[in-house]
Formats: structure tokens, C-alpha cells, sequence
């Protein structure tokens, strides 16, 4: 049986019947509607992180449902995403085309797997420098940094103590704000 690879125009050409999808290396995947939990979480830390990245004029956050295209074959929706300014011309009008600086994807049960093994071998084969994986139900934000094309482990958030993650090293993010 041959396997059909899915583009880009592919992917713009699906209905828009509320579904969220992404094309991971040609092939389709649906995802699931996030639980409240996840919702709350997401709006919390991305409400830090966009007064951060805008007052210090570091680039801009943008938050799911937004296309990063990484190839013609890869387009994935994280929950959210920073571009440095360094890297503005990825973003676009139809998309961030590229690989943006940091990826965030907050874990529900239903995309738990999926974003700590297949999403961290994509992200990290697509050059993409730091991503994020927040647990909720831990109350952990693992932080890794790609290493000569795989991540590695480079911070973690957990318990009550602030602590700063890379890329923003100036960013204290209190625990207490996130998981609120």
C-alpha cells in the first residue's frame, strides 16, 4: 500500500469543522479539543510570557490555533509559540514559517504522549532551539534546549519556588501565577 504525504496545501484545504489538525512528515493527525485544566494553564503562562517578551521588546508570542510550517510535509499548532527578533521575517501573514524559538506544549491526557515523544523528536529534527513541555497535573515545566540536534533536559520548574527558564534567564516565573 503506498502512503500518501500530505503538504501544506493539503492541510489549508481541510474543512473547518472545529477540529484541530497537524501534519507531521506528510501524515495527518487529529487533535482533540484541550480540557479546561489545560486551558487555564496555557492563558496563565502565556499572559507572563507575552507582558515579558513585549516589554522588553524580545519578539513576539502568539498562541494556538496558529500554523508554524515548519516544512512543506510538517505543520504543527503548539500551544504556544515565541519568535525572537532576531527570527521576525518567519513570521508571516499566513504563518510562522520556520522554525520558531520556543515551542510550549501543555499536556493533557490526551496529547501527553504525543508531545513528550513524537513532538520532541519533530521539533528538535526541525532546528527548533527550546520547548517547553507543562504538566499540570504536576505542576511541572520542563524545560529543554536543543544539543547537536537532540534536546537535552535544561531547566525545570516545580514546586513553589520561582525559577527562570531558557530562553528568557531575566524571566522569573512564579509558580503560584501558573498553576492558579
Amino acid at each position: 500500500m503506498t502512503r500518501v504525504i500530505l503538504t501544506y496545501a493539503d492541510y489549508a484545504a481541510l474543512p473547518d469543522d472545529g477540529r484541530r489538525y497537524e501534519v507531521h512528515e506528510g501524515e495527518l493527525w487529529v487533535m482533540p479539543a484541550p480540557n479546561i485544566r489545560h486551558q487555564r494553564v496555557n492563558l496563565n503562562l502565556c499572559d507572563v510570557l507575552l507582558h515579558h517578551v513585549r516589554s522588553q521588546r524580545l519578539g513576539e508570542i502568539f498562541v494556538a490555533p496558529v500554523d508554524c510550517i515548519l516544512t512543506d510535509t510538517t505543520v504543527v499548532q503548539p500551544d504556544i509559540v515565541f519568535v525572537d527578533a532576531l527570527h521576525a521575517s518567519r513570521v508571516t501573514e499566513r504563518a510562522i514559517e520556520g522554525a520558531p524559538t520556543l515551542v510550549v506544549e501543555v499536556l493533557s491526557p490526551s496529547t501527553e504522549r504525543t508531545d513528550r515523544g513524537r513532538k520532541l523528536d519533530l521539533y528538535a529534527r526541525h532546528g527548533i532551539r527550546y520547548y517547553w513541555i507543562v504538566d499540570p497535573d504536576r505542576r511541572i515545566i520542563d524545560a529543554y534546549a536543543l544539543d547537536a540536534g537532540a534536546f537535552r533536559l535544561a531547566g525545570r520548574l516545580t514546586g513553589d519556588e520561582p525559577a527562570t527558564l531558557a530562553p528568557f534567564d531575566d524571566l522569573r516565573l512564579d509558580p503560584a501565577a501558573l498553576w492558579a
